[in-house]
């Protein structure tokens, strides 16, 4: 787990000027590789490279350059991530093809599997990863990010060259060299505002971009990038006709599980792997599973002292019936909102995801005692666990009402005092899947939206972001389609970019077991009816899980990491918001005044403004750090291990 940048400069002339300034703005992006900082250049590529190590410590150096014997030098990789296959991997291009290996490392299979099977290595791979491979023979950089988004790649392209980061701010700091604008950009913005993140393949920088999830990519210098979808998830249920099928069924899903977690466990023996614990089924379970690789396991939990926004106690419950030492770190209000601007620095664009900040707390804490964590991400995604995806089980009866009628409805529920039960649903059942569903975060509406919102551009919502996701999925039954959409969206927008920038922010790796392409192969098979009962939801995945985790968490609510914003939000941080938004120089951009309004209809306490509340407020932050340059956080020390 590391960050890398790299940049291929549009002349043969560029790279040994450029170096210094990679080598500076790899500076910013330190925390997420701590162990070892280089940098390497030929004629047309400048690589830099911040590690943090886990496997072939002493040898597995990067950037790394390898070749087969006849051209030893051909090809030089920039890699982060963690391949867990990469064992298997070594073996098969060994025996089939003589490939000698000079470390013990994964990054060496990356790129002999390049080398022997060309872009489609990449299909290979079982892990997380965003690379780069400088093959100096083609004079092309062919790269790659892993299917599900779990490691992060900006790129920003210009008249000077292209450069592709681990983290946007060094992007930002090379904009000068690639000349690239780093203007605002509006319609990511109001994406954001709607969704409460920013979504692929857009930032908040007109000039820099993403590549997309299970995307790779070629690009030779002085020339274009060129993209190339290799990963296309379909979920393509089986029917389960009988209890014996339905047996075999959770038996597959346990055996995926037990696979995975073993291959995620993998590091050298001096480098420790923990677990968090938020006491759901899906931390439970990785947890218990990793303690049989690691009878000392570790689990850590995070809460708040505010009754009913906490899982400790359910945590703790669960840390000793599955026999971990268990370590809580509980976070108050005045801690938020302190740390909050630095926060906000790590996560390069806005997120208005509260979990994340007692997510960072918890990072923080583990990295005292480990170097890296498995938790839960990608359960709900992969297996039906949110409870919105019973809503087409709910609004079927809609589906039979004419598409007239259907659209009065809508016009009906607009004029229905907000607060009155049953708005919400008329509202809903008016609308297709396509026109309600864009993931679990719904944020700012339209009518609420242009309210604060300057210079509000119709036709730019959630619906554009989420249509090409609908159109490859015609067909399937509507539940696999916002497991679809989701995958594409909420995954990897919010979900994955908070695990990953918290967790980096304190030099701790996060592994997500559920997030793996066998696991994937296994749950995309799942009817839906074994995903959703009338009662619960992942319900294969509980079955499978019965025999593994204890019976108290099997059936208990999801929770996660809930953080009381909505109180807090009412008293111990109403004058902190005023503050942040009074600060503000975002005039242009957002109405304060409406703003403010917003902060104070919600301290009334007649209708939950919270979550919109709290995205203005943290791109106010955003704005104040990364465009007026006004408020200059003060990065941490790193945190030094610690032994119970």
């Amino acid at each position: 787990m590391c960050g890398l940048l790299g940049l291929i400069c549009a002349t043969e002339t560029d790279a040994a000027a450029a170096r210094d300034a990679v080598a500076a703005a790899l500076r910013c992006q330190r925390h997420r590789g701590p162990d070892e900082t280089d940098t390497w250049a030929d004629a047309e590529v400048v690589y830099g490279f911040n590690r943090l190590a886990f496997i072939d410590l002493e040898r597995s150096h990067q950037p790394l350059v390898w070749g087969p014997p006849e051209a030893p030098t051909r090809y030089t990789l920039n890699f982060n991530g963690e391949i867990y296959n990469y064992r298997e991997l070594r073996a098969e291009l060994t025996s089939t093809f003589g490939t000698a290996f000079h470390t013990e490392g994964d990054g060496e299979a990356i790129v002999a599997a390049y080398h022997h099977y060309g872009p489609d290595a990449v299909r290979r791979l079982r892990g997380m990863f965003a690379f780069m491979i400088w093959d100096a023979q083609e004079k092309t950089v062919f790269g790659a990010r892993d299917p599900f988004g779990i490691k992060p790649l900006y790129y920003a392209a210009g008249p000077g060259g292209v450069a592709f980061s681990s983290e946007k701010k060094s992007l930002l700091q090379l904009a000068g060299t690639l000349g690239v604008a780093g203007e605002l950009d509006r319609t990511a913005l109001q994406h954001y505002l709607v969704l409460q993140y920013v979504p692929e393949p857009e930032s908040l920088h007109t000039g820099i971009r993403r590549v997309e999830s299970g995307t790779s990519f070629r690009v030779r210098p002085g020339g274009p990038v060129r993209f190339t979808r290799y990963f296309h998830p379909r979920f393509d249920a089986r029917a389960v006709r009988d209890a014996a099928e339905a047996d075999a069924l959770y038996e597959r899903i346990a055996d995926v599980l037990r696979d995975s977690v073993a291959k995620h466990m993998i590091s050298d023996p001096d480098v420790t792997v923990g677990a968090f614990l938020s006491g759901g089924i899906d931390s439970t379970a990785t947890a218990t599973l990793a303690k049989q690789h690691n009878p000392n396991l570790i689990a850590f939990t995070t809460g708040f002292e505010r009754p009913g926004y906490s899982e400790v106690d359910v945590a703790a419950e669960t840390a000793a019936a599955i026999g971990v030492k268990h370590v809580v770190r509980t976070v108050s209000a005045d801690e938020m909102m302190e740390s909050l601007p630095l926060i906000v620095w790590y996560l390069d664009d806005p997120v208005a995801d509260p979990a994340l900040v007692p997510l960072w707390f918890v990072a923080r804490e583990a990295r005292k005692y480990v170097k890296a964590v498995l938790s839960g991400e990608g359960a709900d995604e992969l297996f039906g666990g949110y409870t919105i995806y019973h809503e087409p089980i709910s609004l079927a009866p809609f589906e039979k009402v004419p598409g007239g009628v259907r659209k009065l409805m809508g016009r009906v529920s607009t004029r229905i005092p907000e607060g009155t039960r049953g708005k919400d649903l008329l509202r809903r059942g008016a609308l297709t899947l396509e026109e309600r569903y864009y993931g679990n975060a719904r944020n700012f509406r339209d009518e609420q939206l242009r309210a604060v919102l300057r210079g509000y551009a119709e036709g730019v919502g959630a619906t554009d972001v989420t249509a090409p996701w609908y159109e490859v999925s015609r067909g399937w039954d509507p539940v696999a389609r916002m497991q679809h959409v989701d995958l594409f969206t909420w995954l990897r927008g919010d979900i994955l970019v908070k695990a990953d920038k918290m967790t980096m922010a304190n030099s701790l790796e996060l592994r997500v077991p559920f997030l793996d392409p066998e696991v994937f192969r296994v749950a995309a098979s799942i009817p839906v009816e074994q995903k959703l009962t009338a009662g619960t939801t992942k319900y294969a995945l509980r079955q499978a899980l019965a025999r593994i985790i204890p019976p108290h968490v099997l059936h208990r609510p999801k929770l996660g990491f809930p953080v009381p914003i909505r109180q807090w939000l009412r008293a111990e941080m109403y004058d902190w918001a005023r503050g942040v938004i009074a600060d503000s120089r975002t005039d242009h951009l957002l109405d304060r005044t409406a703003v403010r309004a917003l902060l104070d209809e919600h301290r009334e306490g007649q209708f939950d403004r919270s979550r919109q509340i709290w995205a203005l407020l943290v791109f106010m932050i955003w704005h104040g750090i990364f465009v007026e340059h006004r408020i200059t956080p003060k990065v941490p020390e790193s945190v030094y291990p610690v032994r119970l």
